[in-house]
C-alpha cells in the first residue's frame, strides 16, 4: 500500500478511536457509579459491551476509511494521469517550437546570405558600394516626393489663383458701377452763344478796340469762327475761361459794351468768382462725404471745377474715383474714411502745376502737410502715382480707384498723333547730347531714362547730364505735369572660355 494512503488509514483509525471512546465509553463511564451490591456483578459485563460496541465502530470506520482512501487514491491516479499527458505534450509542443526556431534560423542565415550575394552582385554591375546604392535610392524618393509636392502646390496656387482673379473682377465690376458717372470731356475751349449776329459786331467793337480789351482783361483768345450765333473762348486755364465765359454773358445782358465797362464787369466777375469757386468746393466735398475742412482747403478743391486732364474733369473725375474706392473699401474691410479723403485730395497738386515749380504729387503732399492732415490721407495722395511704395492697403485702393476713373473709355482723351510727337521729342532731346546711347520716354511721357556710354560718360558726369537734359526739355517742349530724367551707367565685362 501507497505509504501516504497508510498514514491517511491510521490518522482515520486513530480518530475513529479517538472519537469512541470520548463519545460512547465515556458518557457510559461518567453515569453515576453502580452501588456496591451490584458493583461486582455488572462490571465484567459492561466492560464487554463496550469493547464489542468499540471494536464495531472501529471496523465501521476502518472501512470508511480505507473506501475514502481507495477514492482519494483513484483521484490522485487520475491527476497524475492528466498531469503526464500535459507534461508529454508540453514537452511535445517544446520540440516543436525548437524545431521552428532552428527552422527560421536556418531560413534567415540563407536570407542573408542571398541578400549579401545580391548587394554584392549590384556593387559588382553598378560599379557604387552598397551606402552609395542607398544614397541613390534616398535621393531619387525624395526627388520624386519634392516634384510631387511642387505639382500640387502649382496647381493649388493656380486654383487660387484663379479664384482670386474671378473675385477680384466682380469687385471690380460692382465697385465701378458705383461710381459710374457720366460726363462729357472738355478741352480748352469754351462756346458762348449769341442772341444775334448784330452782337458779334459790338463785341469786336471799332477797329476791334472791344475784343482787344475783353482779352486784355481776361487772358483769353476770342476766336470769332464762321460758326454763326457762337464765339469760342479758348484759354488752357479753365477758370480764366469760365471768368471770360460769365462776363461775356453779362456784357450782352446790359448792352453796354466799351472797354471802360469790359474791365469792370471783369473784376466784378472776379471778385463774384471766389464765392463761386467756394460753393462749388463745398458741394464737391459733401458729394464726396467729407465735411468740416478748412475754408481754403475748400476754395481750392473748387478749382477742380475748372481744371481738366486731357479732357477729363477734374470735378467729376475725384467724384468718381471716390465713389469707386469707397466701395472697393467696404468689400475688402479697408478704412473708408481715410480712401475717402485720399481720393478727394489725390489730384490737388494739379492746381498749382501752372505756378508752382514741382510734380502734382510732390505739390499737393507739400499743400496738405499745411493743414495737418492725417498722415495715412497724405502717404495715399504721395503713392498714388506709384512715386513711392505703397504704405497701406489705403493707399492701393486710391491707386486703382484713380486708374479705373482715369483709363476708361470716354474719360479721357488725346489724339495719338500728338501723344506720339510728344514722346518722339523728349527722346529726341536726350539722344542728342553727347555720350547718350539709348533713350526712352515712360510713363506716359512723364519720365525719361537715358543710357550712356560708360567709356564717354563716368559716374561724376551722369549729375551733370541729366540737369543738362532736364533744362533742354524745359526750355523746348510743352508738357503737362513734370518728366523725371534718369541717366543710367553700366559696365560689362565678358569673357570666353575655349
Amino acid at each position: 500500500m501507497d505509504p501516504i494512503l497508510m498514514a491517511i488509514v491510521a490518522l482515520l483509525v486513530g480518530g475513529a478511536g479517538a472519537y469512541t471512546y470520548q463519545n460512547v465509553i465515556q458518557p457510559r463511564l461518567s453515569k453515576g457509579k453502580p452501588t456496591k451490591e451490584k458493583e461486582g456483578k455488572e462490571e465484567p459485563d459492561n466492560a464487554r459491551e463496550l469493547l464489542i460496541e468499540a471494536k464495531d465502530q472501529a471496523l465501521k470506520i476502518k472501512r470508511e476509511a480505507e473506501e475514502e482512501a481507495s477514492k482519494v487514491r483513484s483521484e490522485v491516479l487520475q491527476l497524475e494521469a492528466r498531469l503526464a499527458a500535459k507534461e508529454e505534450n508540453f514537452d511535445k509542443k517544446l520540440s516543436e517550437i525548437d524545431e521552428k526556431e532552428t527552422s527560421f534560423k536556418n531560413k534567415e542565415a540563407d536570407l542573408e546570405k542571398t541578400r549579401s550575394e545580391l548587394a554584392a552582385k549590384l556593387e559588382k554591375v553598378a560599379s557604387i558600394t552598397r551606402e552609395e546604392a542607398k544614397k541613390l535610392i534616398i535621393d531619387a524618393t525624395e526627388s520624386k516626393l519634392k516634384d510631387e509636392v511642387s505639382r500640387r502646390i502649382r496647381e493649388a496656387e493656380e486654383k487660387i489663383k484663379k479664384e482670386a482673379d474671378e473675385k477680384a473682377k466682380n469687385i471690380l465690376v460692382d465697385a465701378m458701377r458705383a461710381g459710374a458717372t457720366d460726363y462729357v470731356p472738355e478741352y480748352t475751349t469754351s462756346i458762348v452763344r449769341l442772341p444775334d449776329e448784330d452782337m458779334k459786331g459790338r463785341i469786336i467793337g471799332r477797329e476791334g478796340r472791344n475784343i482787344k480789351a475783353f482779352e486784355m482783361a481776361t487772358g483769353v483768345d476770342v476766336d470769332l469762327d464762321d460758326t454763326p450765333g457762337t464765339i469760342r473762348l479758348s484759354c488752357f486755364d479753365g477758370e480764366r475761361r469760365e471768368v471770360a465765359k460769365i462776363a461775356l454773358e453779362r456784357l450782352m445782358v446790359d448792352g453796354r459794351i466799351q472797354p471802360t465797362r469790359i474791365e469792370e464787369v471783369v473784376e466784378r466777375v472776379k471778385k463774384d468768382f471766389e464765392k463761386i469757386r467756394r460753393e462749388e468746393g463745398e458741394k464737391l466735398c459733401n458729394l464726396a462725404g467729407v465735411h468740416n475742412l478748412p475754408t481754403e482747403l475748400v476754395d481750392t478743391l473748387g478749382r477742380f471745377k475748372w481744371r481738366y486732364s486731357y479732357g477729363q474733369s477734374l470735378f467729376l473725375h475725384t467724384l468718381e474715383e471716390t465713389k469707386i474706392a469707397v466701395a472697393l473699401a467696404k468689400t475688402v474691410g479697408a478704412d473708408a474714411n481715410i480712401v475717402r479723403m485720399g481720393c478727394l485730395f489725390h489730384d490737388i497738386g494739379k492746381v498749382f502745376t501752372g505756378e508752382q515749380e514741382g510734380s502734382h504729387v510732390d505739390l499737393g503732399v507739400d499743400y496738405l502737410k499745411k493743414f495737418n492732415i492725417n498722415p495715412k490721407v497724405v502717404n495715399a495722395v504721395a503713392e498714388h502715382h506709384e512715386d513711392k511704395p505703397f504704405s497701406s492697403v489705403e493707399s492701393i485702393i486710391v491707386y486703382i480707384a484713380d486708374a479705373i476713373s482715369g483709363s476708361r473709355p470716354g474719360a479721357r482723351h488725346e489724339e495719338v498723333q500728338d501723344y506720339i510727337k510728344r514722346v518722339t521729342e523728349l527722346e529726341n532731346v536726350a539722344s542728342s547730347f553727347k555720350g547718350v546711347d539709348k533713350s526712352f520716354a515712360i510713363a506716359a511721357g512723364r519720365e525719361v531714362r537715358v543710357i550712356v556710354y560708360p567709356e564717354q560718360i563716368d559716374d561724376a558726369e551722369l549729375t551733370i547730364l541729366a540737369s543738362n537734359i532736364s533744362q533742354k526739355i524745359h526750355d523746348t517742349l510743352t508738357y503737362p505735369g513734370t518728366v523725371k530724367v534718369t541717366v543710367m551707367r553700366e559696365t560689362r565685362a565678358e569673357s570666353v572660355a575655349k
